[in-house]
């Protein structure tokens, strides 16, 4: 804890040292400590710069630069302090002044500029421009790589947090690179103040020499360049080491490795290359008046690095090698990954691909929410969605699929909106048609969204279109969605909370199969699954007496009444359609059973006029805007709902006890009697 807290406080008082630096005089000897540790700082970051992996695990490079700049421009302010005060700035600049100069001022002068020229023009300048561009190209990339990460997590091949990761370090190599080109300019900054700083030593020691302790002009001259020299070479020498450490971060490229790493292996694995450059080396050597040892030296070394070298292994030799590793192509294990069929698919002509590009669709985004608004409405975890082009759909269309069957089409032609509604004859377009309800439709330019509103139609975007039509393919079909891996998830997710409820059920009573047919009939009609708990509970009770799935999706239900009421209530009132009461004893007597389940024994024209009749009820009733269900006894509900389903009429059926159990006012509004001509 302790070293946790340290390392939290060092960068804010080492940097409010630094500003003290600026303004507070400084002994020699720690002046010398300082100028060591400044030395030794760069030349530890340069090579960190080196031995990461990739440029982000030195991620605070950028704000390390600009300290690290900073401090060394303190200690620039306190060395011209000490030196145009005392005329001594300390053991490390004099040292470094003596060395470097050797007796010479004239040569002293000159390598210092070399130094300050190389830093500033070569490292400096590449550096800063490589990182700008480095800047621009990684913000350009962003939208492409942030489409890749939506398009795997949509295909299942990542998950939510694999895929938040991947964001973070797209956003954190974007700031990485971004700072990187500020950052750089704090470095070519450095280099000038470095020039001004020497500058304003030589001229201030020179006056001050002389006018103010009475030196002689050559005298001041000696002293103070040489100490002008020493700090700024003592400056510059950092300076040099965090300018390449500069360039080193910013050209790495993707490589896997670190740089040294990197560096011998690309190099080496040219053989020929190697062999070429050691025999140029050598034959240097005949041409009259060069040293013939220093070639000698070079060419025999390379040779001899490069028959270490092994040979590469022939393209051929390797893809045979492959060949044999892999397995046939038509092994097993080759022909279950191609026959691998995904649960639930959106397949897009070409021409709509454009709606997954992050950048100028949110496609993908609304795929994401659809999944969880299926959870919350049905109870059931939609799979991945695999988006994918399709080149054999005509231009504009899409095609839902489940399992690799084609559950729903339509049309969403690029640039576009769909509007519906009347008045649309003055606005160009195509027709069409909404996918979900059938409702005649417009596909107007996109551009003429507002004069389309402005005619009172409702317009509807492409992502609107298919997401729609999506979510009511899956409600349609959530039963087929509905694997039994999805219901050991749902089974093990009750038994964190209620674990009696679930060892009671299974695998005692039912087994995972059982339960499956149970759920998947209860999303058949239409039923959430949300509320297991209570369906469990139901199914332990009437399991102990019969397995019969009929017998036991109807106590799944008899638990659910009332919510499964509340799902057809309207503004408090419960819109239903009866039986005659002589039509449903009848039915009652007619019932039969069967290995499919029980069915109503009655002729074709008495099951006919029940549908037709139930169905001019209904649409009666939804014309003034209501939701009619039909009420019968609970041994009725099913084979009634099954005719009903087989006249290819979705009308809801309810058992009195469903309806019974809802709080809801009840409102009849028509009776069904079977009645057809001819009979009895």
């Amino acid at each position: 804890m302790k070293n946790r807290n340290l390392s939290r406080l060092a960068v804010p008082v080492g940097v409010i040292g630094i500003i003290l630096m600026m303004v507070v005089p400084l002994p020699t000897f720690l002046l010398d400590l300082l100028l060591a540790v400044n030395i030794t700082a760069a030349l530890l970051i340069l090579l960190t710069s080196m031995f990461v992996q990739k440029p982000l695990d030195f991620s605070v490079f950028p704000a390390l630069l600009l300290v690290a700049t900073l401090f060394r421009l303190a200690l620039n302010i306190s060395a011209t302090r000490l030196v145009l005060r005392d005329g001594d700035a300390g053991k490390v600049i004099h040292a470094f002044g003596s060395f470097v100069v050797g007796g010479n001022l004239v040569i002293g002068l000159v390598i210092f500029l070399i130094l300050v020229i190389v830093q500033m023009v070569v490292v400096t300048k590449g550096a800063e421009r490589v990182a700008e561009v480095g800047a621009r190209f990684t913000l350009d990339a962003m939208p492409g790589k942030q489409m890749a990460i939506d398009a795997d997590l949509n295909a299942g091949l990542i998950d939510e947090d694999q895929a938040k990761k991947r964001r973070a370090e797209v956003a954190e190599e974007a700031e990485f690179y971004g700072a990187m080109d500020g950052g750089s300019k704090f470095v070519k900054g450095d280099a000038i103040a470095a020039i001004i700083i020497t500058l304003i030593n030589l001229v201030g020691g020179f006056a001050i020499g002389v006018a103010q302790q009475g030196m002689s002009a050559s005298d001041a001259m000696n002293h103070y360049s040489l100490l002008s020299i020493g700090d700024g070479l003592v400056s510059q020498i950092p300076a040099l080491l965090l300018s390449v450490a500069t360039g080193l971060i910013v050209t790495r490229s993707a490589t896997s490795g670190d740089m040294g790493s990197s560096v011998t292996a690309q190099l080496s694995q040219n053989k020929l290359a190697l062999r070429i450059g050691g025999a140029a080396a050598l034959a240097l050597c005949i041409i009259p008046g060069l040293p013939k040892l220093p070639f000698l030296v070079v060419g025999v070394a390379v040779l001899v690095f490069a028959q270490r070298i092994k040979d590469p292994v022939p393209e051929a030799e390797v893809a045979a090698a492959e060949a044999v590793e892999m397995p046939p192509a038509d092994s097993p294990e080759q022909l279950l990954g191609e026959m691998r069929v995904d649960p639930l698919e959106l397949a897009l002509s070409p021409d709509l691909v454009d709606l997954v590009d992050a950048s100028s669709g949110d496609l993908l985004d609304r795929v994401r929410a659809l999944r969880r608004k299926m959870a919350m409405e049905l109870g059931v975890i939609m799979p991945p969605v695999r988006t994918r082009d399709d080149l054999d759909l005509p231009l504009s269309s899409y095609a839902i699929r489940i399992s690799g069957v084609d559950a729903g089409t339509g049309e969403a032609p690029p640039g576009t909106v769909l509007a519906i509604g009347d008045g649309l004859q003055g606005l160009p377009g195509r027709a069409g048609v909404e996918p979900v309800f059938g409702l005649p439709g417009k596909w107007v330019p996109s551009e003429l969204h507002y004069q389309a509103e402005l005619s009172g139609a409702t317009v509807v975007d492409r992502a609107s279109v298919i997401i729609t039509h999506l979510a009511e393919v899956v409600r349609s079909n959530a039963s087929r969605l509905l694997g039994r891996e999805d219901v050991r998830a749902l089974t093990e997710m009750v038994k964190r909370t209620h674990p009696v409820v679930v060892e009671e059920l299974t695998p005692s009573i039912l087994s995972l199969g059982q339960i499956q047919k149970v759920l998947q009939a209860l999303l058949d009609e239409g039923v959430p699954i949300r509320d297991l708990v209570r369906i469990f509970e139901a199914l332990s009770l009437r399991a102990k007496h019969t397995v019969d799935p009929d017998s036991l999706v109807e106590a799944a239900r008899g638990a659910l009444g009332p919510a499964i009421a509340a799902q057809y209530a309207t503004g408090g009132r419960l819109t239903v359609i009866t039986l005659d009461p002589m039509l449903e004893q009848q039915l009652l007597e007619s019932l039969r059973p069967s290995e499919t389940g029980a069915f109503m024994a009655i002729d074709g024209m008495r099951a006919e006029a029940i549908v037709t009749e139930a169905a001019r009820l209904a649409e009666t009733a939804e014309q003034q805007g209501l939701a009619p269900v039909l009420a019968c006894s609970p041994q009725l509900r099913l084979p009634l709902m099954r005719l009903l389903r087989a006249g290819s009429r979705r009308v809801q059926v309810l058992s009195y006890g469903e309806i019974s159990g809802s709080t809801a006012q009840i409102e009849t509004i028509g009776v069904v009697n079977g009645a057809y001509a001819g009979a009895a």
